[in-house]
Parts: C-alpha cells; sequence; structure tokens
C-alpha cells in the first residue's frame, strides 16, 4: 500500500513516516500542496494523508480539486485545530477523515486502516486465496494452517499480488507500488525478492508456482486448484 503524505513539518513527517513505514506502507513525502498536486498526477496512491496548513497551496484547497478532478482515492486530514467548524469544512471539501495534531500514532494507523479496508473491493480485512491466507493488520500470513515468517519487502509483495488476483503486474509496477521515491530498485532486485517469497511459500506447501511468471510481461498469482 502506497501513501502520499502531504506535511511541511519536517520533524512530523519523519516520525509518521518512520511509524507508516514500520506498518509496511510505502511513503513518499512533499511538504506543499502544489508539489502534492504534481505527484498525484505522477503516481497511483492508495491514501492522502494531508495536513491543512501547507505553503503555496492550502489542504483545503487541495483536497478541493482533488474531488474536482474526480480523485477518488481516500484523503485523510490533519490540523492543529480542534473545532467543529474545522472539520466540518475539511469534510465538506472532500475529505473522508479527519484527525487533530498532536497525533496520536494508535489512533492515526487505526484510522487508515479503516479507509483503506473501506476502499477495499473485499468486505473482509483478510485476503485470502485459496489455503494462503493473508492479515493485513496484524500482518500473519499462512499456508494450510502454517505460519510463515517474511521480510518487509516479502509481505508487500504478497499483499500487493493478493489485492491484484490474476492481474499481471510488471516488475515496473510492482516497483511503484513496493518501493518508495527514495529507494528504487534494480528489476534485478525484484526478482530476488520474488524468489525468496516462493521459497518460503514452498517450504510451508504451497505449490511452486503460486506466483507465476508471465513470460516478457511480469507475474500474477495461479489460480487456486
Amino acid at each position: 500500500m502506497r501513501i502520499l503524505l502531504i506535511e511541511d513539518d519536517l520533524r512530523l513527517a519523519e516520525a509518521l513516516v518512520e511509524a507508516l513505514t514500520d506498518q509496511i506502507y510505502v511513503v513518499d513525502v512533499v511538504t506543499d500542496g502544489e508539489s502534492a498536486w504534481e505527484q498525484v498526477q505522477t503516481l497511483a496512491y492508495d491514501l492522502i494523508l494531508l495536513d491543512v496548513m501547507l505553503p503555496k497551496l492550502d489542504g483545503i484547497s487541495l483536497c478541493r480539486r482533488l474531488r474536482s478532478h474526480d480523485y477518488n482515492q481516500p484523503i485523510l486530514m490533519m490540523t492543529a485545530r480542534d473545532t467543529s467548524t474545522d472539520k466540518v469544512t475539511g469534510l465538506d471539501a472532500g475529505a473522508d477523515d479527519y484527525i487533530v495534531k498532536p497525533i496520536d500514532l494508535p489512533e492515526l494507523l487505526a484510522r487508515i486502516r479503516a479507509l483503506l479496508r473501506r476502499g477495499s473491493s473485499s468486505a473482509s480485512p483478510v485476503l485470502e486465496w485459496g489455503s494462503l491466507r493473508f492479515n493485513p493488520s496484524t500482518y500473519e500470513v499462512s499456508y494450510a494452517e502454517q505460519f510463515l515468517h517474511l521480510t518487509r519487502k516479502e509481505y508487500s509483495l504478497l499483499e500487493l499480488f493478493l489485492r491484484n488476483g490474476r492481474r499481471v503486474l510488471s516488475r515496473s509496477s510492482i516497483i511503484e507500488h513496493v518501493w518508495s521515491l527514495e529507494e528504487p530498485p534494480e528489476e534485478e532486485t525484484v526478482k530476488a525478492h520474488i524468489k525468496s517469497l516462493r521459497q518460503k511459500l514452498r517450504a510451508v506447501g504451497a505449490p511452486p508456482d503460486l506466483i507465476e511468471t508471465i513470460h516478457g510481461i511480469g507475474y500474477r498469482l495461479k489460480q487456486p486448484s
């Protein structure tokens, strides 16, 4: 899951990036509203975490602009002002939810999980594919009731595959969703992570081709038998 954090307080931004990265989210950071608008045109995000007070273009105006251009992904606003008027203004501008600074991290993470579930085509928070189960809230992965221990990137890869099912994902698409702009890998690195994920799945009884290679195109999950 990729999140765009729009926050001009660099210390707060660093703390939020650390907390979100610990939850296996990929996070990109911009510090003003105009840069955020350009960033949204460049990359697809699963959620926007948006400060209200921003240079160049404030959060309320950015939110209105996004919604007027049919941007439908969840937007969670942050503000230092805890008044009902400010909350109403933000929600009327198109925000899906609102949190007040100083940020309570457990509450923020819970609100993000709720918004991402709301935007998912599946009502269940647990992702399943045959005997494979993945709970994004707890990052517990099992195959035929045997649990797997994965690295952060392997968790992110598996979640991406499960959310896309039979859709073929190119290596460039995988990089876009799983790696931040500050750490773009070589395509060989993607192959190495997928190989490791396959080995761990196979070790608990999954078919060796559960993650299929579609030669010249990319990867997808094999249809459960």
